[in-house]
């Protein structure tokens, strides 16, 4: 894949740039290393003070910013300039929270004693460069929850963008430099995937983080797993969305049409499949399928659009043949499932249901607008059919019955379980999945720690 900006609303190719050389990737790497070593012995208060320098920046650039993302990927304008508020919000969050996140932890007196200690403490040391990996379908915030709990926490970040947001990923280098963190603390890498192998096995690099697909997933792992390197991965999600006959039927179809199309329907925790009690599942189809319908899809840029363009041709072609292919195996079309005609890689919002297990969108993830729609007879069937995928990122259930709460949050085999909501990540809580999924945790607490070196101090009597 060539690093490029080609417009998805037009397929027209704006830019393009010749990817690092051997030499340019040593001059990186060396730099990154010398960075932290001094980086690594700044205080808590001047890794905050050039975080807030560059969350406010980050504010002054979002009208431009934004219209890159969008330009890049495609995403809705008005969704581009709230994820740069949001990563701005999350790196104030990280540099007024950790120093707490990150303090020296005392064992418990008794316990020292009974080592023969007379302390014993646990201190976060940070680990060195951490190569990212990150996707274009957040273009800003994927890397802003890796970069900014990183950075205070010591570390140093090289990022290798997805080759179609490439001016995103250089504004993200310029952002961190001109908010006064010294060279290398934070590098762009204009590199292919076929170059990351090599530089994750250089011995620099100390851990990987990488939100992608599964089989991206699987390459990164592989090789760190070979190295000995810590790795964070968020992978791919099909995340169920459950409604029982207690819910606010109406408030969750109204709901449900969100979580279905935020960023076009290209987000790993977006609701995807749609598993509705018997009850009810014909007054949510209905208001459901009407909410997708009103839908205004078109240009990007246009402060009135709510969905754009597919991020790529390849993703089209993708999530229509998923489509075709359950269709072709009786499932029903409520609304959608056509490529409209004109240029642009769009997709109309389409809802399915009759779906079988057969049908490939029954265990494959659909990334773009498209929503598959179960009838669940019980407790135990919505449950059965939440847990029947290989993924498991996050959840979405709608109950006001405490019982069936308890039973969701207990047996939903994923890293969240949002109750009467929908799946959204905010910096102070844990974000991450199980099977499929990935393992590890990025922001809050857990995230800033997954990159720190957990050392036992001991001292003896």
């Amino acid at each position: 894949m060539p690093i490029a900006t080609v417009n998805p609303a037009t397929g027209e190719t704006l830019k393009t740039y010749d990817a690092l050389g051997p030499e340019e990737i040593e001059h990186r790497l060396a730099t990154a290393e010398a960075a932290f070593h001094t980086h690594r012995t700044t205080s808590f208060a001047e890794r905050s003070t050039l975080m807030h320098r560059a969350a406010d920046l980050l504010d002054e650039d979002a009208q431009d910013v934004a219209r890159v993302m969008t330009t890049e990927m495609g995403k809705p304008v008005k969704q581009a300039r709230a994820e740069a508020a949001k990563c701005a919000k999350a790196m104030r969050w990280y540099a007024d929270h950790a120093e707490e996140l990150l303090a020296d932890e005392e064992g418990d007196p008794s316990d020292a004693q009974d080592s023969g200690a007379s302390r014993v403490l646990v201190r976060y040391r940070p680990l060195g460069p951490v190569l990212a990996v990150m996707p274009w379908n957040f273009p800003l915030w994927q890397v802003i929850r890796f970069a900014a709990p990183a950075l205070m926490a010591g570390n140093v970040g090289l990022l290798k963008h997805a080759s179609n947001v490439p001016q995103t990923a250089l504004y993200l280098e310029d952002l961190f430099h001109r908010a006064g963190y010294p060279e290398g603390c934070f590098q762009t890498l204009l590199i292919g995937s076929g170059a990351v192998e090599d530089i994750l096995r250089d011995p620099r690099i100390k851990a990987a983080t990488l939100t992608g697909s599964e089989p991206a997933g699987r390459a990164v792992a592989s090789v760190a797993g070979d190295e000995v390197k810590k790795t964070v991965l968020e992978l791919g999600g099909s995340d169920p969305y459950v409604v029982m006959p207690s819910a606010d039927v109406e408030r969750a179809a109204q709901v449900a049409v969100t979580a279905r199309v935020q960023n076009n329907g290209q987000s790993c925790i977006a609701a995807k499949r749609f598993i509705v009690h018997a009850d009810v599942f014909d007054a949510f189809a209905e208001a459901f399928t009407a909410g997708m319908k009103a839908l205004k899809t078109g240009d990007p840029l246009n402060e009135a659009t709510d969905v754009g363009p597919l991020s790529s041709e390849q993703g089209r072609d993708d999530l229509e043949e998923l489509v075709d292919d359950a269709v072709e195996s009786g499932a029903t079309v409520l609304c959608g499932g056509e490529r409209p005609d004109g240029p642009g890689w769009y997709y109309p919002p389409t809802v399915l249901a009759d779906l079988t297990p057969e049908m490939r969108i029954h265990h494959e993830e659909a990334f773009g607008p498209v929503a598959t729609l179960y009838r669940a007879a019980d407790l135990d069937e919505a449950v059965a059919i939440a847990n029947d995928t290989p993924f498991g990122l996050s959840s979405n259930v709608w109950t006001r019955d405490e019982a069936e709460i308890d039973r969701f949050v207990r047996d939903l085999e994923a890293g969240g379980v949002y109750v009467n909501g929908m799946t959204a990540s905010h910096p102070a809580f844990p974000f991450g999945g199980v099977k499929r999924s990935g393992y590890g945790r990025e922001l809050s607490g857990h995230g800033i720690r997954e990159f720190c070196n957990i050392t036992t101090v001991w001292h003896g009597a």
